[in-house]
């Protein structure tokens, strides 16, 4: 037993659970997010969406993945081989990295690091550095195009999220991600940041919906002028692996935006007589991490029901004339509730 103990909490192992215990769960989730995609879509634009495989059509994800991994993975002859090869490699090591330091209760985390947005930020940063080799390996004039609009658009956008993120930090007086929760901790939900951030909360979101390419700013993926975009040149495990990255980049958004505006695993209902005493609902958890993000994953369907594709001039004009402005005068407006002493917020 002892020799068992040993073994299981050797820090080589310990990490390696740790990172099964996260990576394993975001996985299942990316594949049930395509499902339920498909199944809100199909509600929404009044279609039937996948019924087939497995009842209700649950085990669909699984049949689609065992397609994916079975088909072919062409090499284009023209292609750069070893970075064709790298950069879905690439995109799936940093998206599955930034969860490292993401908390999903109090405790409940891989690595409680001080600076953990900055991790984050690092992270998914390097991200667009996969889809601007995977263009330029692939050896195309309609992927390259799509690769060199993909890294003007999520640099305009993580400027103006990086400036919103600046306000969160100034509330809470520190970039570490639990202690960002801990700061909202009081009697009521008015503790909670997006009351004097809300605009920086949608601001946050949107930017996040850009940043992951989707709709109605999944302009890298305009079919219409630039057929698939920058992995049009993918198949099988290749393609795969970028569709991996985007539904996990699209998870992590959500966790983000509910740990940094919305109280994270806090219950809405604190200082509520009659609710703050029922299991589950009344206490904090992670019950309440899973709803709020589950809210945010189904706002992005929304948005993809509902919004046609806007103009490429159109994206950039909103990151770099509306959003990066207004991010910078929220920053202005938080120095002002400091200076007159309305400290409510303020840790």
């Amino acid at each position: 037993m002892e020799i068992i103990k040993a073994i299981i909490f050797y820090p080589l192992v310990w990490a390696l659970l740790k990172t099964l215990a996260v990576v394993l769960p975001v996985v299942i989730a990316v594949a049930y997010m395509t499902y339920a995609e498909r199944r809100v879509l199909a509600v929404m634009h009044t279609r039937l969406g996948p019924n087939r495989v497995g009842p209700f059509g649950l085990l669909q994800p699984f049949a689609d993945l065992i397609k994916m991994i079975f088909k072919e993975w062409v090499i284009p002859s023209a292609a750069n081989k070893v970075f064709f090869v790298l950069s879905p490699i690439i995109i799936v090591t940093t998206a599955f990295a930034a969860w490292a330091v993401v908390p999903f209760g109090d405790g409940l985390v891989g690595a409680n690091i001080d600076a953990g947005i900055m991790y984050i930020l690092a992270m998914t940063s390097l991200g667009v550095y996969a889809i601007i080799i995977a263009g330029w390996a692939s050896n195309s004039k309609y992927a390259m195009l799509s690769a060199i609009r993909s890294g003007a658009q999520v640099i305009s956008y993580e400027l103006a999220m990086g400036f919103a993120l600046i306000t969160v930090i100034m509330l809470a007086g520190s970039l570490n991600l639990t202690k960002i929760v801990e700061g909202q901790q009081g009697m009521s939900i008015l503790r909670w940041y997006f009351i004097p951030l809300f605009p920086m909360a949608v601001l946050y979101f949107i930017a996040g919906v850009a940043e992951t390419n989707r709709a109605p700013f999944d302009l890298v993926e305009g079919e219409s002028e630039i057929v698939a975009g920058f992995h049009v040149e993918y198949s099988g495990t290749g393609f795969a692996c970028f569709f991996l990255a985007e539904y996990a980049n699209m998870i992590l958004v959500s966790a983000l935006a509910s740990l940094l505006f919305f109280g994270g695993w806090l219950s809405p209902f604190t200082g509520i007589p009659g609710l703050e005493s029922i299991p589950v609902i009344g206490q904090d958890g992670i019950f309440w991490m899973l709803v709020k993000m589950a809210f945010f994953l189904f706002t992005y369907i929304w948005l993809r029901a509902t919004f046609p594709r806007y103009r490429y001039d159109q994206i950039m004009r909103l990151g770099w004339k509306v959003f990066i402005p207004l991010s910078i005068g929220w920053i202005f407006f938080v120095i002002v509730l400091y200076a007159l002493g309305i400290n409510y917020w303020f840790q």
